[in-house]
């Protein structure tokens, strides 16, 4: 079913998929670009896109992005995840460079989106040992001193918090009468003294880090946005997390869909394709229709979030796109594999990194359950 975009749109959805083509059209591309998938991310195709302008498509052009809007950014996300790339971080570093754009001061807004247009990476991070899915509970301690701060406590599941340039960090700064107030942002640099990351092995390579601050200095004008109004600021940024997460995610199940398909066309047993049998057939008709339902609803955030008259958030609606587009994406990629038999548990075939992928898109940027909650309350639940 085609959605509505402007001529231009199409003209930068076909380059991305050329753009995929070329680059990582075949395993052994991908592998070159990721020591044999032992890396998750692909700094070099990072700096590739920054060539041609998308590593900061969402952000200002006199800051050096594209000056792209939300459809745009999800065009680029969900072509680049379609198209395997290994591109994960990017949708984190897009995510930190709309904060800072949104409530960073001038000097430090134009330093870090001028290195995200030239192809670095940034993280965020929030969770901690005590601080998950409940993100308020926050320890982790920024301290005033006469000419800066200081930073001491643990942070966890800080996506490529190793290869970033830095780190955008939600610390407690006071206790106020909910848990939520008295947080704020920062910015950390990824060498600052007193900051030490350690990986997390993970089912996807290492994408996520351990960070422990240990009296670690920041100056006073490390601080993003307004003391104690981190919470506040990572709210309207969570909007856009799960919108990102939901274009990212729903590329995934295309391209487990495409390369199912093309499997069972071309798998023959008793004399025919394997596709011809109804059992197969009918299980792919339901996963194209809800892929395609995802993508409706992707796109359907994308331009409310685009619109210049709206007046609220769109958490319920963001919340609904990710947790749909990792649900059918969860669900294509096993059914994927079920179908495809034992090539699909195979790691010569991509059905593999699929699976991978979407099982842990359910997780990470709040749960699907977090997400149910959320737009469970918004009903007034």
């Amino acid at each position: 079913m085609p959605l509505d975009f402007t001529d231009e749109q199409k003209a930068f959805a076909e380059a991305v998929r050329e753009f995929c083509r070329r680059e990582v059209g075949t395993k052994e591309q991908r592998d070159k670009l990721t020591d044999g998938g032992r890396e998750a991310h692909s700094m070099e195709l990072n700096r590739k896109i920054a060539e041609l302008g998308w590593a900061a498509i969402n952000l200002p052009e006199e800051y050096g992005g594209a000056g792209g809007d939300h459809v745009d950014l999800c065009i680029l996300l969900e072509e680049l995840a379609r198209g395997m790339a290994p591109l994960p971080w990017l949708g984190t570093t897009l995510i930190v460079g709309g904060i800072y754009n949104r409530f960073a001061a001038e000097p430090l807004k134009r330093a870090v989106l001028g290195r995200i247009a030239e192809g670095a990476a940034m993280a965020i991070s929030i969770s901690e040992p005590e601080a998950g899915s409940d993100a308020a509970a926050i320890t982790c301690r920024a301290e005033r001193t006469s000419d800066g701060w200081v930073i001491n406590g643990q942070k966890t599941w800080c996506t490529n918090a190793h290869a970033a340039d830095g780190i955008l960090l939600v610390a407690r700064t006071s206790q106020g009468e909910k848990k939520h107030h008295g947080l704020t942002m920062f910015h950390v640099p990824r060498e600052t003294p007193g900051l030490t990351i350690k990986p997390i092995d993970t089912m996807n390579g290492p994408e996520v880090n351990d960070l422990y601050f240990t009296d670690c200095v920041l100056p006073e004008d490390a601080v993003v946005g307004e003391v104690d109004a981190g919470w506040r600021q990572l709210m309207v940024g969570l909007d856009t997390e799960r919108l990102i997460l939901a274009a990212n995610t729903l590329g995934i199940a295309e391209r487990a869909f495409d390369d199912c398909l093309e499997f069972v066309r071309e798998r023959r047993q008793f004399g025919r394709p394997v596709g011809s049998f109804q059992a197969i057939k009918h299980r792919l008709a339901d996963l194209a229709t809800e892929i395609e339902c995802a993508r409706l609803l992707v796109y359907s955030v994308a331009r409310q979030a685009d619109d210049p008259d709206r007046t609220r958030p769109l958490t319920r609606e963001s919340s609904m796109a990710k947790l749909k587009a990792t649900e059918v994406a969860k669900a294509m990629a096993l059914e994927g594999m079920q179908m495809m038999g034992g090539y699909g548990y195979s790691t010569e075939f991509t059905m593999v990194q699929h699976v991978r992928m979407a099982l842990g898109a359910t997780i990470y940027g709040g749960t699907n359950e977090i997400q149910r909650e959320i737009i469970g309350r918004s009903f007034g639940l």
